[in-house]
């Protein structure tokens, strides 16, 4: 396209066009959508995980927060321990930590409520014995925060670790995201409320994430019929 119009351009320039109309145009290219990690893959991998030690442990339970929460790995690194309502099993989130600004609730199961209580208790000790002061839900060995403000933090780089490790193919951050989003819609989620769980702005967005097959659109219309 680009050569085309450098060509259409001297055409011009010597006076064998009298306009750019060229100009006007505009190509849309499909976007190859990214699939989704296969939740398989994600109970492969946390069965791998030895959550005896501290990193694994803290793996684990940030692999399963990805997953059932769908929140940015950015926004990973940024939940802190107070975010997390034990009273009512929920987690909340303030807007400086979200992407589009805006705070989020959301509901957490009895699993991660418990995972979080056995982690929290085990970052207590580290920050003790390092003598670290921070209450972020997610920390370093030596009880340090991680990197909240790139999305190639601590978390992202074990991510891509397990992946070659254990040969699974599509194990990131952004993939468990789009799989909480799709576990969803697979539980009967309508796409609007999936779009508010995940901060969406635009629905369009939010039906790129879902991936869904040719078979599954028909099946899912025939509902409707």
């Amino acid at each position: 396209m680009k050569c085309l119009k450098a060509v259409l351009s001297k055409c011009y320039n010597n006076g064998w066009l009298s306009t750019k109309f060229w100009l006007t145009v505009q190509i849309k290219v499909d976007k190859k959508v990214k699939p989704g990690a296969k939740q398989n893959d994600l109970n492969v991998l946390l069965s791998l995980l030895d959550t005896s030690t501290f990193i694994g442990l803290r793996d684990a339970v940030a692999i399963l927060t990805l997953y059932k929460t769908g929140v940015r790995i950015h926004t990973l690194g940024q939940i802190r321990e107070s975010h997390i309502i034990f009273a009512n099993n929920s987690l909340n989130l303030e807007g400086s930590i979200m992407k589009n600004h805006k705070n989020l609730k959301l509901p957490l199961d009895d699993q991660l409520i418990e995972l979080y209580r056995v982690l929290i208790d085990q970052n207590e000790k580290i920050r003790t014995y390092y003598k670290q002061d921070n209450d972020f839900l997610f920390i370093t060995q030596r009880g340090t925060t991680i990197n909240t403000k790139s999305t190639n933090n601590a978390i992202s780089k074990q991510l891509s670790k397990y992946a070659k490790r254990y040969d699974l193919p599509n194990i990131n951050a952004h993939a468990i995201r789009r799989a909480y989003a799709k576990s969803l819609f697979d539980k009967g989620a309508n796409i609007a409320l999936i779009s508010k769980a995940l901060g969406h702005s635009n629905l369009a967005v939010t039906t790129q994430y879902l991936d869904l097959e040719v078979d599954e659109v028909a099946e899912n219309l025939r509902d409707f019929l």
